[in-house]
């Protein structure tokens, strides 16, 4: 007995070693690619139904959200409620990491780069727009792959518009969707539909985080810290934000199956282009299809993301945000530096202090 609780001390001891040690951009990375991979993982069934609907799969957007369900769950089981979701986990855990990551960083180096701009919501906007690019860059690959795999059904036999029906699907799975979507257009295909991502990246990821925060200011000081209240205020954020740039969506999930729904693999568009093709053969309601869905996505999605991202952080001793800032700006006071400090210099900082700092 004595000799295994040694040992589980032991395990104790050195985990938390581990966890002292880490930088705490590292923290964050890890704490942000925990949350985001839950939350995709819960709200995937919804994901995939609403890129078929807004990729214009006319035996599913005739059969409404109800039908749609039953029609996977005969054809294609349980599990065709998840195709697409390895690809879609293995770029949400990359991208909600550097989404989480970025924003933390971009808001200090901001604060201490230019102290004029204040730390109201406009500083949310700003760095939140700039690391939902920065995020986007980094991992559209994976979401290309995602909306490919998705896109697929089996035993359709309306797959493409002109109703000729496969034998076999297109992509066997992510590396042969990888494989095949290079072979077509090289490092070029896979960034297919990139612009209309970055086009509403940037305002979806200000205006939420600038939503969360204004409506955080509105909290009394001792409910700020409930998890309740950040569930709340991040849910109706990503509504917001959502409902604003959704239209943008729906035509980079056109752009990115351009190739599955027509034969001439030259007849692609770019965005405004699309967008205009859309309101012209499917009317300006196509622009908003799958909305509801993603509605009843986003609730679930941020509530349980802020939630784990809220626990890993405990768990990894993350110290607050303005904390961090505080620390960094005064060691610049006693150690002026020559020019803004980097990344590695603010998470080494911020670091040193976790014995003394509390969530």
């Amino acid at each position: 007995m004595g000799e295994k609780r040694g040992e589980k001390d032991g395990g104790v001891l050195l985990l938390d070693g581990l966890i002292g040690g880490m930088p705490v951009f590292v923290k964050e990375l890890v704490a942000g690619g925990v949350a985001g991979g839950f939350a995709k993982t819960a709200v995937a069934p919804l994901e995939r139904i609403k890129i078929l609907f807004q990729t214009r799969r006319t035996e599913f957007h005739s059969l409404g959200l109800v039908g749609s369900f039953s029609k996977i769950a005969k054809t294609e089981g349980v599990l065709g409620f998840y195709r697409g979701n390895g690809a879609s986990v293995a770029r949400i855990v990359p991208y909600a990491a550097l989404h989480y990551m970025a924003y933390e960083e971009y808001r200090r180096w901001i604060i201490l780069g230019f102290p004029g701009v204040g730390r109201g919501p406009v500083l949310d906007l700003i760095a939140g727009s700039f690391a939902g690019g920065t995020a986007v860059l980094f991992t559209y690959p994976l979401d290309l792959v995602r909306t490919r795999l998705a896109y697929q059904v089996v035993e359709s036999s309306k797959l493409s518009v002109k109703g000729h029906a496969p034998t076999e699907l297109v992509y066997k799975g992510i590396r042969d969707c990888f494989s095949k979507i290079y072979k077509e257009g090289g490092v070029r295909g896979l960034y297919r539909g990139i612009a209309p991502s970055l086009y509403g990246i940037f305002p979806y990821a200000g205006l939420k985080f600038y939503f969360y925060e204004e409506m955080k200011s509105h909290v009394p000081e001792n409910h700020k810290k409930d998890i309740s209240v950040k569930l709340v205020c991040g849910s109706v954020a990503g509504l917001l934000g959502q409902t604003f740039t959704y239209p943008l969506d729906v035509v980079r999930r056109q752009m990115q199956v351009q190739r599955l729904m027509t034969s001439n693999s030259n007849a692609t568009r770019g965005t405004l282009e699309t967008l205009a093709m859309i309101v012209r053969t499917q009317g300006w309601k196509q622009l908003f299809s799958g909305l509801s869905i993603n509605y009843l996505k986003v609730v679930p999605s941020v509530a349980i993301g802020f939630t784990v991202y809220d626990v890993m952080k405990a768990f990894l001793q993350v110290p607050s945000r303005d904390q961090t800032v505080v620390e960094v700006a005064t060691d610049g006071l006693n150690n002026p530096p020559s020019s803004i400090p980097s990344s590695s210099s603010l998470s080494q900082t911020s670091s040193s202090s976790l014995s003394q700092t509390q969530q």
